[in-house]
């Protein structure tokens, strides 16, 4: 018999808010398919043993794991140790570890074996009897998306789609939505013919990350800066997602998806979707994706699509002090690969806000650094007092709201040089997440599985956002498409090719050197 929670000693990693904000999740099951990935034992376990740790989910929490794995219960219980000691942000603590792993079991199988789909079944009720979930079931797809079909068709068949009275079902789905406007409509078809629409929870991990649920504490918190926030003050936005790293072994899946798929699609346009929107009137989930969703629809591409994009693939070369290969050169990428490792595209959003503001999006690999970073840049200032110097001299104002490395958020401005000359150069004033607050960011996911099992879908994007960032992205991919030819190459560690750079240098601008 395991203690309750409210017998255990006070858990110093217990963040006193979620308690009196009720954030704690009632008794539920999450059936976790696709176990052995990486995604699985580097973030969805470890998250899970983390908001355990930290109080946020009751003893009756119970976590199933479905695969194809010849494993008993004992067996996946010693992978999920592993993977909670290797990967998890909090101290392993036995006492959280004994209340956790009472409720885990392991269901083998294939997607298409209806016989595991019973026994699934028959753990679920078990559990529901001896663990007491109460029949209240999340089912998250850690798998590839062409077996979302089938793996929700076998859940209904199954009968565990449909919750009982007093119950609720929901299912959770990661990236990619599709690879087009027209997959993308496809697989939300199948998924909402078994689930409602309030119950598909799309995960877009970057949304779960702190310092991006701090754009709209930073902007409509402070009246700092929502005056600014404008066409009037804006000169351009940049927004990067960088990396330091190669693919590394995920050639099957990149090869034929690209950067922009991978990234562009989701990750940044929600990044610029956030950046600008109108203030919401609420914190409701249907208030903040009525704003995103508006801004999307009134994005409007270039005419030009040649002259507002740029491609790229990494070369090999000399990166960090060693010798790393081409992106051509990476095991499992055909010779003749058309799919992009670099990706930066030029759009316009046509709101009274924005009218006449060019915001630039770029991701890559093998670039200068890690990092993610959104920079609103500020017009120049008339340059009236300081005649004596050039209007080059002064550099432009900027915000700078960093999602990853170092989160926080850089203010950039003009500053007068110790001395007797009036010389203005410019300096920085920094904020970062680790000096200013004392606790703990959590991870990503933690936070967003909480919200599942909550039932709070605000940072999760339904199918009218996704459809409308694939509008965005499908004419830049066609255009690419009907080239034929291979993305320019690159040389590792610089911040992706010549083609990148023009395309700012047509407006008169230039790249962040993060």
């Amino acid at each position: 018999m395991h203690d309750s929670a409210e017998a255990r000693p006070a858990n110093p990693l217990r963040d006193p808010r979620d308690r009196r904000l009720n954030r704690i999740a009632g008794p539920s099951a999450l059936v976790l398919f696709g176990v052995t990935g990486d995604l699985a034992r580097k973030k969805l376990m470890p998250a899970i043993y983390d908001l355990a740790n930290r109080g946020l989910l009751p003893p009756s929490f119970a976590l199933i794991g479905f695969g194809r794995r010849e494993w008993d219960d004992q067996r996946f219980i010693e992978e999920v140790r592993e993977a909670v000691t290797q990967y998890s942000r909090t101290p392993f603590d036995e006492t959280v570890w004994e209340q956790l792993s009472a409720g885990i079991r392991f269901v083998q199988g294939n997607f298409d074996d209806d016989d595991a789909f019973g026994r699934l079944e028959v753990t679920l009720a078990e559990l529901d009897s001896s663990r007491g979930t109460r029949g209240n079931h999340a089912f998250y797809l850690s798998i590839p998306p062409k077996d979302f079909e089938l793996v929700c068709q076998k859940l209904s068949e199954h009968g565990l789609a449909q919750p009982g009275e007093a119950q609720w079902r929901r299912v959770v789905i990661e990236k990619p939505f599709g690879h087009n406007l027209q997959s993308a409509r496809e697989l939300n078809r199948v998924v909402e013919q078994v689930f409602p629409p309030d119950a598909v929870f799309r995960i877009d991990h970057y949304l779960g990350k702190e310092t991006v649920q701090n754009i709209l504490a930073l902007r409509f918190a402070n009246q700092l800066f929502e005056p600014l926030w404008n066409a009037n003050y804006v000169d351009h936005v940049q927004i990067t997602m960088a990396e330091d790293i190669g693919i590394g072994s995920r050639a099957g899946y990149y090869d034929g998806v690209g950067a922009a798929r991978d990234v562009i699609q989701n990750h940044l346009l929600q990044l610029l979707a956030l950046t600008a929107m109108e203030e919401p009137i609420s914190f409701n989930a249907n208030d903040l994706r009525a704003e995103k969703e508006k801004v999307l629809a009134a994005v409007k591409l270039p005419d030009d699509l040649s002259g507002s994009s740029a491609r790229g693939q990494y070369d090999a070369g000399w990166q960090g002090g060693e010798q790393v290969k081409g992106f051509l050169d990476e095991e499992g990428i055909p010779k003749h690969s058309t799919s992009e490792s670099f990706a930066a595209i030029r759009l316009d959003i046509h709101t009274r806000r924005w009218s006449g503001v060019p915001f630039y999006l770029r991701a890559g690999k093998r670039l200068g650094r890690r990092v993610t970073e959104i920079a609103v840049v500020f017009k120049r200032a008339p340059n009236l007092l300081f005649r004596d110097h050039g209007e080059d001299d002064f550099g432009q104002n900027a915000v700078v709201i960093r999602v990853q490395p170092d989160e926080g958020a850089t203010i950039r401005f003009g500053s007068k040089v110790p001395g007797t000359q009036m010389e203005v150069r410019d300096v920085t004033m920094d904020f970062g997440y680790g000096h200013s607050f004392t606790e703990s960011s959590p991870e990503a996911y933690e936070r967003l599985i909480l919200d599942v099992l909550l039932g709070e879908p605000p940072l999760f994007p339904r199918h009218e956002e996704v459809e409308l960032s694939w509008k965005i992205l499908d004419p830049f991919e066609e255009y690419w498409t009907a080239l034929g030819d291979q993305p320019e190459k690159y040389v590792p560690g610089s911040w992706g090719p010549a083609s990148a750079d023009e395309l700012l240098a047509r407006d008169g601008r230039t790249w962040r050197r993060p």
